[in-house]
C-alpha cells in the first residue's frame, strides 16, 4: 500500500515497518527467467581473476555517467602502476597520503525540507539537489548561485540522476511518476514516465542517454526508452523494495538491490539475472553502484557496513568491507574520489555520509578512514557525490541543507589552509557579500 511506506527524503526502516511490510524470503535467489548458461565471463570485456593493486585504477573514473570507458583511466597517462620512463635515472614516486584535508567552503540554503540527493552534472559545472519538499534545485557548482527551482512532483522527491551530456535531469518522486527537465530552461518536459505503482526511489541513466533504469517501494526495477517515455522491460527484481540501481560503464549491465538484503546484476539487452549477490547477514542493502571500470559493485546495507562485490569470480564474493559511518536508518549513498598526487601517483578513496551527521572518506585499498568531515551537518548526511575533475565532495541531508567541501593544500589544524565557508540562501545570492537586492536588474 503506498499509504504503508514511510515517507521521503529517505525513507528509515525500524520496527514499525517491519510491522507493515515484512521483509519476505524467496527460496531461490535466482528469478525464474535467470539464466544459469549464460556466464558473466562471456561479456565483450576481458576480466583478470584475482584483484590486484592494479586494479585500484579502476576508480581514476568517476561515477557514472561522467566517464563511460570501461577501460578505468580518464588518458593513457592516468596508470596506477606507475610505468618507469625510459630514463634510467626515473624519480622515486611519493609516499602515498594517509589523511585528506578536504574542508567546507559552501552551504546552500533553500530546500524546506530534508535533502534526499545530491549530484555534480557530468560536466562538473552544475549541483542538482532533490528534497521532500517536493522540488528540485540546480546551483552552480563554482559560485553556489541558484540556478533553477524546478516544480511539478505532487510528492517527495527521493531521487534525482544526470543524463551523460548534462542537459537532461531526470527525477523519480513519492507521487509514482518520473519526470525529465531541461536544465538550460528550468521546464519539464511533457511527459512524465508513468507506470511504477510506488514510491519512485532510485533512477540512473545509460551511457549513451537513451535508456533510463529505475527502482521502486513496489519492487520492480523498470527500464525505460527515454525518447518514447515508456517501458521497454520490467524486472522481476525484488522481494521488497527496490532501494538502488545503477548501469554498468559500458550499459550492457544493470544492478539493483533491496530491502530484501540482495543485490543482483543483469543482461540489459535480455533481461536475464546474470549473477545473485547475497551477505550472510543478509542486512538491507540500499544503495549500490557500479566500480568505474564495472568490475566491481559497492553496496550499502544498514548493518552500518560498506561493501565492495567482485560479481565476476564464482557466484561473487565480498572483498572489501568498510566501517566507521553509523547507517542503520536511512538509505544513503555515496561515490568514488580519487586523492594524491599529479598522475599517475593517484589513489582511489570512497566517500559516504553517516547518520551522525558526518562524512566519513575511506581508502579504497587498505580500508582507513582517510577524513571525518564533521562539524558541518547537523543532522544525518544521507547524499554525498564528488566532482568529475576538481577536488570537490557536495553532501545533502536532514538538516535541509547542500553543502560544498574542498580539499585543502594543508591540514585544517595547520590553520593554511585557503577556503573560506560561504553561505548561499536559496534565491541565488550571498547575504554575506550581496544585498537582497543585488540580482533585481538582472
Amino acid at each position: 500500500m503506498v499509504g504503508d511506506y514511510p515517507k521521503s527524503p529517505k525513507r528509515r526502516r525500524d520496527e514499525d515497518e517491519d510491522v507493515v511490510s515484512p521483509r519476505k524470503r524467496s527460496t531461490s535467489h535466482t528469478p525464474p527467467n535467470g539464466s544459469p548458461s549464460f556466464r558473466l565471463a562471456e561479456r565483450p570485456r576481458r576480466y583478470s581473476r584475482e584483484p590486484s593493486k592494479d586494479d585500484e585504477r579502476y576508480y581514476r573514473d568517476r561515477r557514472r555517467p561522467r566517464s563511460r570507458s570501461c577501460s578505468g583511466t580518464r588518458s593513457p597517462s592516468r596508470s596506477h602502476s606507475g610505468s618507469k620512463s625510459p630514463s634510467h635515472h626515473a624519480t622515486p614516486p611519493p609516499p602515498k597520503p594517509t589523511q585528506l584535508h578536504y574542508k567546507q567552503s559552501m552551504i546552500l540554503r533553500g530546500h524546506k525540507k530534508g535533502v534526499s540527493s545530491v549530484n555534480f552534472s557530468p560536466d562538473g559545472r552544475w549541483i542538482a539537489s532533490s528534497s521532500a519538499d517536493c522540488t528540485i534545485k540546480i546551483w552552480d557548482a563554482t559560485t553556489g548561485a541558484l540556478e533553477h527551482t524546478l516544480e511539478g512532483h505532487l510528492a517527495g522527491v527521493s531521487t534525482i540522476a544526470w543524463s551523460p551530456d548534462s542537459k537532461i535531469l531526470a527525477s523519480g518522486s513519492d507521487d509514482k511518476s518520473i519526470r525529465l527537465w531541461d536544465v538550460s530552461t528550468g521546464l519539464a518536459h511533457p511527459t512524465p514516465f508513468l507506470g511504477h505503482h510506488n514510491y519512485v526511489y532510485a533512477l540512473a541513466f545509460s551511457p549513451k542517454g537513451n535508456m533510463l533504469v529505475s527502482g521502486s517501494y513496489d519492487e520492480a526495477v523498470f527500464l525505460w526508452d527515454v525518447r518514447a517515455a515508456r517501458v521497454m522491460r520490467s524486472l522481476p527484481a525484488h522481494s521488497d523494495p527496490v532501494g538502488g540501481v545503477d548501469f554498468v560503464c559500458d550499459g550492457t549491465l544493470i544492478t539493483s538491490c533491496s530491502h530484501d538484503g540482495l543485490i543482483r546484476v543483469w543482461d540489459t539487452s535480455t533481461g536475464q539475472c546474470l549473477r545473485t549477490l547475497v551477505h550472510e547477514d543478509n542486512a538491507p542493502v540500499t544503495s549500490v553502484v557500479f566500480s568505474p571500470n564495472g568490475k566491481y559493485v559497492l553496496a550499502w546495507t544498514l548493518d552500518n557496513c560498506i561493501r565492495l562485490w567482485n560479481y565476476i569470480e564464482g557466484k561473487g564474493k565480498c572483498v572489501k568491507t568498510y566501517q566507521g559511518h553509523r547507517n542503520e536508518k536511512f538509505s544513503l549513498a555515496g561515490a568514488f574520489g580519487t586523492y594524491g598526487t599529479e598522475p599517475p601517483y593517484e589513489y582511489a578513496f570512497i566517500a559516504s555520509g553517516s547518520e551522525d551527521g558526518e562524512i566519513v572518506l575511506w581508502d579504497v585499498s587498505t580500508k582507513n578512514v582517510l577524513q571525518r568531515l564533521g562539524g558541518g551537518h547537523t543532522d544525518a548526511v544521507l547524499s554525498v557525490d564528488t566532482h568529475p575533475t576538481e577536488k570537490l565532495i557536495v553532501s545533502g541531508g536532514m538538516d535541509r541543507t547542500v553543502r560544498v567541501w574542498r580539499e585543502t593544500a594543508a591540514p585544517p589544524e595547520s590553520g593554511l589552509e585557503a577556503v573560506e565557508s560561504t553561505t548561499v540562501d536559496g534565491n541565488g545570492y550571498d547575504p554575506d557579500i550581496l544585498p537582497p537586492n543585488a540580482f533585481a536588474n538582472t
